[in-house]
């Protein structure tokens, strides 16, 4: 992958670190210095997938650590497109998607972490979340639906729960989409546009979309605090699919890899069956 052949090297730079106000800028959305090749990087991104498919049958037959992958970004950023790029390999017998949307009534009578733990992946799984806790400290920022003292707290709150999951056999990769403004707006006019894709447009997107320094600014503010050694996030270049792919797919793998996951020994010995 030209500039980033080691997968280390391709997630440290795109690693933010704690306290890093990282900027969210036309030049990270596209991210040409993180990797330029897409000749290279489409390739490579589906031999990633078909690794990853691999190791997650490894990581369900040793049924003692899961994977959480947290999928974080505006608007039209690509969560579900990278799903589709880097799981479309992997058997869905060990794959759980949560996609996460406004809280129910039930929800909203327990704290706003009760909904997240109990979508989190069990031994041996995967989980991808699109969407997650963050909007915790995201949409309710912008929209001022909490108090800021109790904001304030859930920082806090979550960079506690991410740890008691990791504690617990629980590696987490957070990947925040990065888009560019002048990206989302062609994204939702290409929408609009396409008959089968009028399902997915939400007249909603267009308020939110008049709040995007706001939430670039909860974003930042987002990265700043809660990406923890446990569990740093990631910022992803996304204006261009492939580079965006292609960069998750490298460090999903990568992270499985060094994982390695063992399956179980089986409680009888293979070599006394004879199958007739």
């Amino acid at each position: 992958m030209a500039n980033h052949t080691d997968w280390r090297q391709l997630d440290a730079a795109v690693r933010v670190s704690p306290g890093d106000l990282r900027a969210l800028s036309d030049e990270t959305a596209l991210g040409k210095e993180v990797l330029p090749s897409k000749d290279d990087a489409e390739p490579r991104t589906e031999e990633d997938a078909a690794a990853i498919n691999g190791l997650q049958d490894r990581l369900y037959a040793e049924q003692r650590r899961a994977l959480l992958v947290v999928l974080q970004g505006m608007d039209t950023s690509g969560k579900d497109g990278t799903v589709r790029g880097v799981f479309n390999a992997t058997g869905p017998m060990g794959v759980e998607l949560t996609p996460f949307g406004k809280p129910s009534d039930e929800e909203l009578a327990h704290d706003f972490l009760w909904r997240i733990h109990a979508r989190v992946p069990h031994r041996g799984m995967i989980g991808i979340f699109n969407r997650s806790h963050y909007e915790d400290v995201l949409v309710v920022k912008v929209r001022n639906l909490v108090p800021a003292a109790e904001l304030e707290r859930r920082y806090d709150q979550i960079n506690a729960f991410e740890k008691h999951l990791t504690e617990n056999g629980v590696t987490i990769l957070k990947f925040m989409l990065h888009i560019s403004r002048k990206e989302q707006g062609e994204r939702l006019r290409e929408r609009l546009a396409d008959p089968d894709k009028h399902w997915k447009f939400n007249p909603g997107d267009l308020d939110d979309r008049k709040l995007w320094d706001d939430y670039m600014a909860a974003y930042q503010t987002m990265m700043a605090r809660c990406s923890t050694p446990h569990a740093p996030w990631r910022l992803i270049p996304s204006d261009k699919k492939w580079r965006r792919d292609a960069i998750i797919a490298r460090i999903v793998r990568g992270t499985l890899e060094a994982m390695n996951p063992q399956p179980r020994k089986p409680g009888f010995d293979p070599h006394s069956f004879v199958i007739d």
